[in-house]
């Protein structure tokens, strides 16, 4: 009795129609997500100055404030 296992985690049956189905497109948004999305890659010696993705941005947020208000000339 010996019958193949099917593949783990493939749960999508054969007699499921996508063409059937209205208004499913694919890669329907996926040109607004590449227009919003930014991946900035830290260099190892920088990111290893920070705990995590939260004090990456506090401390970017806090140079743009600086940057921003900076000293007035007199």
């Amino acid at each position: 009795m010996a019958t193949s296992p099917e593949p783990a985690g493939d749960e999508l049956r054969p007699e499921y129609d996508f063409r059937a189905l209205r208004g499913v497109v694919r890669g329907k948004y996926a040109a607004q997500y590449r227009e919003r999305l930014r991946v900035v890659r830290l260099a190892d010696d920088v990111a290893g100055a920070f705990a995590d993705e939260a004090a990456v941005n506090a401390a970017l947020r806090e140079y743009l404030r600086e940057r921003t208000s900076g000293p007035t000339p007199a």
